[in-house]
């Protein structure tokens, strides 16, 4: 199994190949520039893997959100476009689900509250559980509010570790509704390409890939509209 990756949901901006089981990514903070760094981290994960084109892949997978609005946009459009271009299926993952995989697999955490900052007071919020085969499952609906609305996790037996920039920005608020149950949080944690080729894989198996005119991407914000962006060669 061959799947090209892309992340560009938050200010971080990555690009991921997984190739039977072995990956590879390229992946930098980049505010503002995901536009300019995207193709090129793909064309270099090609040439260092030998492969010729996109069209050797059998899967594409990119981060759908919630983030940056921008971000994901951008994310959407890259994808779409080579999607439409190659006939390749795509795997719509949650950009909080790479953060929690992503702690999973630097920190061993296999209970996540994963929270973005949404900026208005606001943050996208999303709860986690490793599950037999390797993968983080949403326990509930992603959501967005403020830090007082936000749903908790019913498993208080559990130890959750916070993850996302919302554990920085909303630190204070975080913790006091989480105190209970939360045994450590890191605010730097932000999603990655890896990862959601990982996470690409659980979609694939559960034949829940999507063709090029069916990808979205995901605001949570109702008020936003969603343009699909035209055709992106490579």
């Amino acid at each position: 199994m061959k799947i090209l990756a892309i992340d560009t949901s938050t200010e971080a901006c990555s690009a991921a190949i997984y190739i039977d089981g072995e990956s590879r990514e390229r992946f930098e903070i980049a505010r503002q520039r995901h536009t300019e760094l995207i193709l090129p981290m793909i064309e270099s994960l090609l040439a260092e893997s030998g492969l010729n084109s996109v069209n050797d892949f059998d899967a594409l997978a990119f981060a759908r959100g919630p983030g940056s609005f921008t971000g994901i946009r951008i994310g959407t459009g890259v994808v779409q476009g080579i999607a439409l271009g190659t006939g390749l299926p795509v795997a719509p993952i949650s950009s909080l689900a790479a953060i929690a995989q992503g702690v999973y697999r630097q920190q061993q955490q296999t209970h996540v509250l994963a929270a973005i900052d949404a900026r208005m007071e606001e943050i996208y919020w999303g709860c986690y559980e490793l599950d037999g085969q390797g993968y983080m499952r949403a326990l509930q609906a992603e959501v967005v509010g403020r830090p007082d609305t936000l749903p908790l996790p019913q498993q208080h037996h559990a130890v959750w570790f916070g993850a996302g920039s919302a554990w920085t920005a909303y630190e204070h608020d975080l913790c006091r509704i989480s105190q209970a149950y939360l045994s450590a949080y890191d605010g730097g944690c932000l999603p990655h390409a890896i990862d959601v080729a990982h996470l690409a894989c659980d979609v694939i198996a559960r034949g829940e890939l999507v063709m090029a005119e069916n990808i979205e991407p995901v605001y949570l914000r109702n008020e936003v509209a969603w343009k699909k962006p035209e055709q992106t060669n490579l």
